[in-house]
């Protein structure tokens, strides 16, 4: 089985040692001990993150040339904004299951690990797939139009863990305790292997990442062909993803147009795919029209939400203004 990639062997390698590096960084220095991650901790990781993609991204550029640097930033770009809705998941997930604040991370981090190795078979076999089978680009391409289509028409998200298969499963599979103990995954109690609920948090993170990676990947795989940068741009963008929730979390409600940026990328980059043997769309225009959907989108969020804001100010002062005088004034 030969593959097309940019990255050789020894590239490959060095990215996942490095990847493998950070990840135990992570865990076993900086997190070391469970704590709640303040707003001022997650800015300073998602700012260490993106720091550490760019430099990955010039990385790129000086290897590969300028071709293979935009199409990693790109996907960078898709990835990170699709992201966003793994975000209202956990959101939603944590606030199901009463997680305290101070073990959310280590479930995230789990969940990142796990989301890695998915995302790394998912896109093996995309690559065979679409270098053996062309007119899958066109499958992919419609799947990306039809869930942009289902990402303007949804209402706010809900998520029914209950129905989960692999939640349903695993509350099968196990017994589970109670309540929490500490970060553990499991405990033996009693001569008993338990499951602690935190278990069934990170089965319900992996399940939700599972339905997001069919959407992303196939989106990637409209800018680039190329397994390494794929992969590598895809794997940057998750691993900022907990201190990118943890920034969020209190604030994601303003974000209201942002889904509509989001399936406008989809729409374009499932077009792009749909078109690709006809129309040849240059990276440097798809990044163009990816940033702009993103960036608008965010903007427009803000200043609805500022005029929002300023509205209700403002009718809370003319209801103040409008009370009657104190008796005896």
């Amino acid at each position: 089985m030969h593959i097309d990639t940019a990255g050789t062997p020894l590239q490959w390698v060095a990215f996942l040692l490095i990847i493998g590096i950070f990840l135990a960084l992570d865990l076993g220095v900086f997190h070391r001990k469970s704590h709640a991650v303040s707003f001022r901790e997650a800015v300073i990781t998602s700012i260490v993150w993106i720091t550490l993609s760019m430099l990955f991204n010039l990385y790129i550029y000086y290897q590969f040339g300028t071709e293979k640097a935009l199409e990693f930033f790109a996907g960078y770009l898709v990835e990170k904004a699709m992201s966003v809705d793994n975000i209202f998941v956990f959101i939603l997930v944590f606030s199901y299951f009463r997680v305290p604040r101070e073990y959310q991370h280590r479930v995230l981090f789990f969940g990142i690990l796990g989301a890695i190795v998915l995302r790394g078979v998912f896109i093996l076999l995309g690559s065979v797939v679409i270098q053996n089978f062309e007119w899958v680009v066109y499958i992919f391409g419609a799947l990306l139009v039809v869930t942009a289509y289902k990402l303007i028409k949804q209402g706010e998200m809900e998520v029914d863990v209950e129905v989960n298969p692999m939640f349903r499963l695993a509350k099968r599979l196990f017994h589970v305790t109670p309540d929490y103990r500490g970060t553990h995954f499991f405990v033996r109690e009693n001569g008993m292997l338990l499951a602690t609920p935190l278990f069934l948090v990170l089965v319900a993170v992996e399940a939700s990442d599972l339905v997001f990676a069919i959407d992303s990947i196939p989106a990637i795989f409209g800018i680039t062909n190329d397994p390494f940068i794929v992969f590598s741009s895809n794997i940057f963008a998750i691993l900022g993803l907990r201190a990118l929730y943890f920034m969020l979390e209190g604030v994601m409600g303003q974000f209201e147009y942002l889904r509509y940026g989001l399936a406008g990328v989809l729409g374009f980059v499932g077009t792009k795919m749909l078109v690709s043997h006809y129309v040849k769309i240059p990276i440097g225009l798809s990044l163009g029209v990816i940033a702009l959907l993103l960036i608008g989108s965010v903007v427009a969020s803000i200043l609805v939400d500022r005029k929002r804001l300023r509205t209700q100010a403002a009718l809370e002062r003319g209801s103040h203004s409008e009370q009657p005088p104190l008796p005896g004034a």
